[in-house]
């Protein structure tokens, strides 16, 4: 294990999170013990991961004198969400970019940024993927016309600062292992930006924790989120000094669960989320969670995981996505 210097941060999540032993679940697979990272305990209305990179980029943007936060992602975005509420908190302002449409109804996530009186801009799907980066200079440009100091984060807050929030999760799970005395052999979570994977997989080689660590794409596909963890650690490394080899880093992916695409689950997978829920009352998400601990079972089933080693799945929270889907479960 390293000894690991961190940039300045704001403390902002409930943490340490819990490590909980999913033991009903465990014996009805009659495999290995599965455990669960509980990042959805990081807060109440900020639950999830995104916090854990938000303490790391918004003490950035505060150190940098910035006073109004622009940031992206879909019209039910956890991120954009825990943005929002972070920025009412900081007092700063909070611009939302969201792919989608303006006139769909203020429910889940979207009714939150609402509530926490963050401006928010809709675009259509192809004029966002076309325009993204002149989107963000034209805003950026708007505020500083108004004598404000905007400060941009992109999607997921996922980027060489961003890093800094999950390798600070794997030194809370290198204290939760030798808590429990468990030596887990697979950390796995969703990966929808790559950050969360690329703070894991530097985490794990940093703090000793031995076990392979694997994103199960909830969009895209394989090759861009080898790309795209790469990067952010390639990113990492540069911005803050660091000496990882990240070429010798084993970044790995499970692919095969997307669906239909990102946000839009399989019937088995809202299958998945109904019978954990009835199992052990945790609950999950179809955009990430869902989807991850959908394929993270059926990769059980198919002989991907030896049984004699304990799975920790970090839960990276995403319970308010489930509401404006609800006509999809079937009770």
């Amino acid at each position: 294990m390293r000894v690991v210097k961190f940039p300045k941060r704001l403390d902002l999540a409930q943490k340490p999170t819990p490590l909980q032993y999913l033991e009903r679940l465990s014996t009805h697979l009659g495999g290995p013990r599965i455990w669960v990272k509980r990042d959805d305990l990081t807060g109440c209305a900020v639950s999830g991961n995104k916090i854990r990179k938000l303490e790391f980029t918004l003490a950035d943007a505060i150190d940098k004198g910035c006073n109004t936060i622009l940031t992206c992602g879909g019209v039910q975005s956890n991120h954009c969400r825990t943005t929002a509420l972070l920025c009412a908190q900081l007092g700063l302002n909070c611009h939302l970019l969201l792919r989608g449409s303006d006139s769909e109804i203020a429910d889940g996530n979207l009714l939150l940024d609402k509530l926490a009186g963050a401006k928010v801009t809709c675009y259509p799907q192809t004029e966002y993927q076309a325009r993204e980066k002149e989107i963000f200079i034209e805003w950026e440009q708007f505020y500083r016309d108004e004598g404000k100091t905007p400060y941009c984060i992109p999607v997921g807050a996922s980027d060489g600062t961003g890093v800094w929030g999950y390798i600070a999760c794997a030194e809370e799970l290198a204290n939760d292992f030798i808590s429990h005395s468990i030596h887990p052999g697979h950390i796995l979570s969703a990966t929808g930006s790559g950050g969360t994977q690329a703070g894991l997989t530097a985490g794990n080689v940093l703090f000793g924790l031995n076990a392979k660590v694997w994103g199960i794409n909830v969009c895209d596909d394989e090759q861009y989120f080898l790309n795209k963890v790469h990067h952010d650690l390639q990113q990492w490394k540069d911005w803050f000094g660091q000496e990882l080899n990240i070429d010798s880093l084993s970044i790995n992916v499970i692919d095969g669960y997307v669906g239909p695409g990102y946000a839009k689950a399989t019937p088995a997978m809202f299958e998945t989320i109904k019978a954990l829920a009835s199992l052990e009352g945790l609950i999950l998400d179809p955009v990430y969670t869902g989807k991850a601990f959908h394929g993270m079972i059926d990769q059980y089933r198919q002989g991907r995981f030896d049984d004699s080693q304990d799975i920790v799945f970090v839960h990276t929270g995403g319970i308010f996505g489930l509401f404006p889907q609800r006509d999809q479960i079937h009770l």
